[in-house]
């Protein structure tokens, strides 16, 4: 019995060194600069917004009328909704520890967008 108990010991901390194993699931909290681009449609070139990750979800802070609602999971996939009044539009993507970016599609005043986005740690 005690054996057993060292090894799983052991085997838990060889994981951890490792980076394998839930332990170990990196953490993207923090405040990151999001860049996003416009690519197709009649909405505004680019936009950039700071952003905080706080356990998993991506939050706004800043002044303007905007309403963010996101989830980043362990591996790092994104998922966020973003709206304004009338405008919407939805993101997904990948974040690693420093950096990330995906695509996003919207709908609004101006019909329909589509573009990509990039997020650096800040």
């Amino acid at each position: 019995m005690m054996i057993r108990s060292i090894v799983a010991g052991l085997m838990l901390a060889g994981m951890m060194l490792s980076g394998a194993g839930p332990l170990a699931a990196p953490t993207f909290d923090g405040n990151w600069s999001v860049l996003i681009v416009t690519d197709r449609g009649q909405c505004d070139s680019a936009y950039r917004y700071g952003l905080v990750i706080r356990n998993g979800q991506v939050i706004y802070e800043g002044d303007a009328s905007v309403n963010v609602a996101g989830r980043v999971s362990g591996n790092g996939a994104v998922s966020v909704r973003v709206s304004a009044g009338s405008q919407s539009a939805n993101g997904t993507g990948r974040l690693s520890s420093a950096q990330g970016g995906g695509t996003w599609r919207g709908n609004g005043s101006s019909g329909t967008c589509s573009g990509t986005w990039s997020a650096e740690r800040r």
